[in-house]
């Protein structure tokens, strides 16, 4: 199954409930003919993130969801990653914005337990799995690296966003317009693998 491709004009069902995700896919798959339909569209309920990677949650997810609609499912799981809080929050970026994700306590929180580390660095990783009714699964990772900004900055984009400065810019990713962002991002790393081996060769 290593050469397994979407047809074109496919549908792919993103295993999120999440508007800005859904957005920022649907932004990121506009050139390749594939339509993304979101589990919120299909009334999905969102299995709960039991998994301590973020592989293992994209997976839970997008088995879920295949299993459920009958459809080709995609998920991912992603996180900020702060050096300075060994890797916190990590794949628990969502799970610290509380039941509500209130993304501006999250942020906030993520200022206060770093407090007067000097340490900025921080990288945003994402883990992408797309899984067939069959059960057959596979994943793609990626990675953007970059340092924290405080107070948040700028207005676009979804998450913590606002405070992360991705490497070789001054911006947050927030103050970025969409392109932008999507010419960098994680998820836009992790896509291009994605993209190599199961969209059609065209």
């Amino acid at each position: 199954m290593t050469d397994r491709r979407l047809a074109p004009n496919d549908h792919l069902l993103l295993a999120s409930h999440n508007q800005g995700k859904l957005r920022e896919f649907q932004q990121l798959f506009a050139q390749d003919g594939i339509t993304i339909l979101s589990a919120a569209d299909r009334n999905l309920p969102e299995p709960e993130e039991t998994a301590t990677t973020f592989a293992g949650n994209a997976e839970l997810k997008a088995r879920a969801a295949a299993e459920t609609s009958g459809m080709i499912a995609l998920a991912d799981d992603s996180g900020l990653c702060v050096s300075a809080l060994n890797g916190a929050p990590g794949v628990y970026s969502a799970r610290w914005g509380g039941p509500t994700r209130d993304f501006d306590a999250a942020m906030q929180r993520v200022q206060t337990e770093r407090g007067t580390n000097p340490d900025a660095s921080a990288w945003f990783e994402t883990v992408l799995c797309i899984a067939w009714p069959d059960g057959t699964t596979r994943f793609f990772t990626g990675r953007c690296d970059g340092t924290l900004a405080w107070p948040p900055r700028g207005t676009h984009g979804h998450g913590y966003d606002p405070i992360f400065i991705p490497e070789g810019e001054t911006r947050t990713f927030a103050e970025m317009d969409a392109h932008e962002k999507n010419a960098v991002s994680h998820r836009a790393r992790a896509l291009a693998l994605f993209r190599d081996a199961c969209l059609p060769k065209i």
